[in-house]
């Protein structure tokens, strides 16, 4: 077991740019999440929400529409719920909900290469759902749309970084670069689950059941 855990670490250790990008994304949702969070005050019904954003979240990610053949799949709007609660409470308490969120997802399916793959396909991927709080004052109709779509396109930038630096082999034979392959391999999965929510969103039904069920202040 300790040979198997020093050889993965020496693994890691070759891979200096993942390492290096990997820990930049991760040291920015940090100091994002220490700028944010001590303005924020958690009460009885924001946890309550947010608890009961990432059940829906997590269940609604089970109703997969399409499941791709090397990982990531089209659900029916599974990051609607995070970006729901992101939008009514803000940036901070959405990147937090996120955060959470992306832990319980490494319990489905989760492929593991190594501490830094997960650390951008899972941690850093579903945090970034949280990013739909950027829009969190904005009042206008298109607020909500624009939230989900910014966090959709973020999630699928964690995910095509992943996709090129970890699994650039996936790409040979296929006609196209490692960069091309995996922005097309994700946008055809990650970015057509966002796009399905960005529709959603647009709603009218939809906006008026979100601005009547959750405050937009804490």
């Amino acid at each position: 077991m300790s040979e198997y855990f020093q050889n993965m670490w020496q693994e890691m250790l070759e891979i200096t740019p993942a390492i290096g990008i990997t820990l930049l994304l991760l040291a920015i949702l940090g100091v994002a999440l220490l700028i944010l969070t001590p303005k924020v005050k958690w009460n009885a019904r924001m946890l309550a929400a947010g608890a009961l954003s990432i059940a829906l979240g997590f269940v609604l990610s089970y109703v997969r529409l399409l499941h791709m053949p090397q990982g990531g799949s089209i659900t029916l709007c599974s990051m609607l719920p995070v970006m729901i609660f992101a939008y009514a409470y803000g940036l901070g308490p959405g990147l937090i909900c996120g955060l959470a969120y992306s832990f319980l997802q490494t319990f489905q399916d989760m492929y593991f290469l190594n501490v830094f793959q997960v650390l951008l396909d899972y941690t850093l991927a579903f945090s970034a759902l949280g990013l739909a709080g950027l829009f969190s004052g904005v009042k206008k109709n298109w607020g909500f749309p624009a939230g989900v779509i910014v966090a959709a396109l973020v999630r699928v930038i964690m995910h095509v970084l992943s996709g090129v630096i970890f699994f650039a082999e996936y790409a040979e034979g296929s006609g196209h670069g490692p960069v091309v392959y995996s922005l097309l391999y994700n946008l055809s999965s990650v970015g057509v689950d966002g796009l399905i929510c960005a529709v959603v969103a647009c709603i009218p039904a939809v906006q008026k059941m979100i601005h009547r069920a959750l405050p937009r202040k804490a």
